[in-house]
């Protein structure tokens, strides 16, 4: 739900508030500063690590690089952006998007927010390296950038700031290729190296190494967070907690009235319920974020924070790619309904001072379950060409299905993307899906093709002709995903100096439903030397 310029009050609308026409100077826009007009700010100046009480943000200024280098440009961002692409490295939008120039009209600021870490209450936390510049109006919708690894700021606490150019990768390419899986979730502009280098423990093991640094400029129609809310409760700052709600609410949400109390339970309805709707889309297409916090979740239900996320290969539901999750594997890819609805929870009390009927709250947390399950069932039954999954027989023949899958090593992209190819008389398409050599034995044929027959006898029930079943499953089934190799190979041809995987890969994710059989390689399994090659398996938070 976008909100449209000409419905805001005059004094948040965005100073070029129509549709553009052509693709314009990053270097001549300008940009509006709502979110710092609306808000409690720090009302320390200076640039230092320390507890901000009673803000909603303070005023800081990137730090600037050495050597700013375009390594890569979405095209589609630009476009909605109404953005033209940098000519060269020396082109002033390449200044802007390394932080090494602030225009004008840009007031840029740190976000203060706290948040629950692995289930714990971590206090203060805030963009401790991520610098919003500002809102961009294109054909009347806001759009705040922010550069991410820009430097420190209040809120760095012992970090310095940056990002190195490995994550930067990882979450340039991501954001992109998850809006192009459907995928609500942030999105990137740009990809720039600093020419800086940063030192950073990669493994946590004691040997820090310097690493080559990259900002990401990072896209959205805002980054609140549910800590956003949770650092004002916390601290009692109940005002302030207030005019954050009815500046997102009036921004964002516009469509459910004045802010009230009422007004104010339906918002937390439509929270949950885009909530749930973003985690069963993680699900569909075996998404794991490995760092599940309440910093981490966005108010609008988007994928925001793209750190040691990673894509599930082997169809294993407690699998995360969060080396530090891994004692609990609080984060793994099964747990992942459960977290949302617990960091849920953690913004309802959090709210509660606005919605102290707690019959109001407990009905959103309803609705995020409800509305999981079916968005859930609705799209596995899109991943199987089936019209629905409410006919008797159909929650057995899906448990079963992920039975089967656990049976041997079995690639989730693969499986989905080749079942509609195979049958109970042919079940040689589905091999590719599998790791082991022998997974074809007797034993494990015996119980697919068992499962299979059922699968043929329950898809003839909705009358589709095989033609259009397989038309179906491939609209909803990818052929190609951002795999953990796949990305940690681009991050090692980016750091010799080579961008083309990184284009490359950008261009293939963008239509990642299509054939494209001149890119089949990239949608192999998981080769054997990347099973436990740092990047490909398991990452830590550093980066």
């Amino acid at each position: 739900m976008q909100q449209q310029a000409s419905d805001l009050p005059a004094d948040l609308r965005s100073p070029v508030d129509g549709p553009e026409t052509g693709a314009a100077d990053l270097s001549t826009r300008e940009f509006d500063d709502s979110f710092v007009r609306a808000l409690p700010g720090d009302a320390q100046e200076r640039n230092f690590v320390r507890q901000v009480p009673g803000a909603s943000y303070s005023r800081v200024a990137p730090t600037p690089v050495a050597a700013p280098r375009l390594l890569a440009w979405s095209d589609a961002c630009a476009e909605l952006l109404n953005v033209a692409r940098p000519r060269n490295d020396t082109d002033p939008v390449v200044e802007i998007l390394s932080g090494n120039r602030v225009l004008p009209t840009m007031q840029p600021y740190a976000a203060r927010y706290g948040g629950h870490q692995f289930g714990n209450w971590a206090g203060q936390l805030g963009d401790g390296r991520a610098i919003t510049l500002g809102e961009l109006c294109s054909q009347g919708e806001s759009w705040e950038l922010q550069l991410k690894g820009a430097g420190r700021t209040p809120y760095s606490r012992t970090a310095d700031g940056r990002a190195v150019l490995r994550s930067s990768v990882r979450e340039f390419l991501c954001s992109e290729a998850m809006y192009f899986l459907g995928v609500p979730t942030t999105r990137a502009l740009s990809l720039v190296g600093t020419g800086d280098v940063v030192v950073r423990d990669m493994f946590y093991d004691g040997d820090p190494r310097p690493e080559a640094g990259a900002i990401v400029c990072r896209v959205a129609p805002s980054f609140v967070r549910f800590g956003n809310f949770e650092i004002h409760a916390s601290r009692g700052e109940h005002a302030a907690l207030q005019r954050l709600a009815d500046y997102v609410i009036g921004k964002h949400f516009p469509a459910l009235g004045t802010p009230s109390p009422e007004v104010y339970g339906r918002w937390f309805e439509e929270i949950c319920r885009r909530t749930a709707v973003m985690i069963a889309h993680w699900m569909r297409v075996g998404f794991v974020h490995g760092v599940m916090n309440t910093d981490n979740m966005s108010i609008l239900g988007l994928t925001i924070d793209y750190g040691p996320y990673g894509w599930l290969e082997g169809y294993d539901p407690s699998w995360t790619p969060n080396t530090t999750d891994l004692p609990g594997r609080r984060y793994a890819y099964g747990q992942q309904p459960q977290v949302a609805a617990w960091n849920l929870a953690r913004l309802a009390n959090a709210l509660s001072a606005l919605i102290q009927d707690v019959g109001v709250l407990e009905h959103g947390l309803e609705v995020y379950a409800e509305t999981f399950t079916s968005s859930w069932r609705r799209m596995l039954a899109e991943k199987l060409g089936l019209a629905s999954l409410d006919r008797a027989g159909d929650d057995a023949l899906v448990g079963d299905l992920f039975e089967v899958l656990q049976q041997t090593e079995t690639d989730m992209t693969l499986f989905f993307r080749r079942l509609a190819l195979a049958s109970a008389e042919n079940v040689e398409p589905l091999r590719q899906a599998f790791y082991a050599g022998d997974a074809l034995n007797e034993a494990h044929r015996s119980q697919l093709v068992a499962w299979l027959a059922r699968y043929a006898a329950r898809a003839q029930q909705d009358g589709l002709t095989v033609a259009q079943r397989t038309a179906s499953m491939n609209r909803a089934n990818p052929k190609y995903v951002l795999r953990n190799y796949l990305a940690q190979q681009a991050i090692d041809a980016a750091n010799a100096g080579d961008s083309s995987l990184i284009e490359r890969l950008l261009r293939v994710l963008k239509t990642p439903y299509d054939e494209q059989t001149e890119h089949s390689d990239l949608a192999q399994r998981r080769p054997e030397w990347a099973r436990n090659k740092a990047g490909c398996s398991a990452l830590s938070c550093s980066s």
